[in-house]
């Protein structure tokens, strides 16, 4: 889809798409309440609401991003609240049926704390964990009962934990989709970096991108230990 991109957001790209592709096979039940965590140009945001969603809410840390989706969201005639805030701190104390994240994978040592602009989007710390790992903590408490987090992640920076962490924290949690995607400009200029740290072969240039599902159960429902386990991957 054609959307407004201001100086300094993200471009959506192939793992907006899939987590996109994910968010539609998933079916949206018809007056289900959506957040999207980190939403950028809002694209998903957009995806969710044309998907039936009664409810859609979007939050980002940037003033642009945010000003981008409420713009593509008035282009469409779509209801999107867009807020300005870090991660759920502009939801507190509200609860949704379908959470989406699309956070900053991107291992390297730059310290993303320190970040503006577009790289932001991407700069993910010395394990690419920066923001996943808070998301991963922080989402049971948004979700209402047999609620979904749909997180994107890259296999670089560790499926398994991801996993782990979610299943410790009382959801079912699963890897939903995969894709290999080609390194872009920003992965080949580390590629000779991560392949001394062992997160690439010699001589690759590529990565998987997961789609990592994780629901909460029904609060009568037992939770189900290692759910998750036969779909892990490191």
């Amino acid at each position: 889809m054609l959307l407004v991109r201001l100086p300094g957001v993200y471009r959506p790209q192939a793992d907006t798409a899939l987590l996109v592709r994910e968010l539609r096979r998933s079916t949206i039940a018809v007056g289900a309440r959506v957040l999207e965590v980190g939403t950028g140009t809002g694209a998903v945001a957009v995806a969710a609401a044309r998907g039936g969603a009664r409810q859609v809410v979007a939050v980002d840390v940037s003033a642009r991003a945010v000003l981008a989706a409420r713009l593509n969201a008035l282009a469409r005639g779509l209801s999107i609240q867009v807020r300005r805030g870090d991660l759920f701190t502009p939801v507190t104390g509200e609860v949704f049926d379908v959470i989406v994240a699309n956070p900053p994978y991107v291992v390297g040592e730059v310290d993303p704390a320190s970040l503006r602009g577009r790289a932001r989007a991407w700069e993910g710390g010395v394990d690419g964990r920066w923001l996943l790992d808070r998301i991963c903590a922080a989402a049971p408490q948004y979700l209402a009962r047999r609620g979904t987090l749909l997180v994107m992640q890259s296999s670089l920076c560790g499926v398994t934990r991801t996993l782990e962490a979610l299943e410790a924290a009382g959801l079912r949690a699963s890897v939903a989709a995969r894709a290999h995607e080609p390194f872009g400009p920003v992965m080949l200029a580390r590629a000779g970096a991560l392949e001394a740290q062992g997160l690439l072969r010699a001589g690759q240039r590529h990565e998987e991108l997961a789609v990592i599902r994780a629901d909460r159960p029904d609060d009568h429902e037992p939770p189900v230990p290692g759910s998750g386990t036969e779909q892990r991957a490191a």
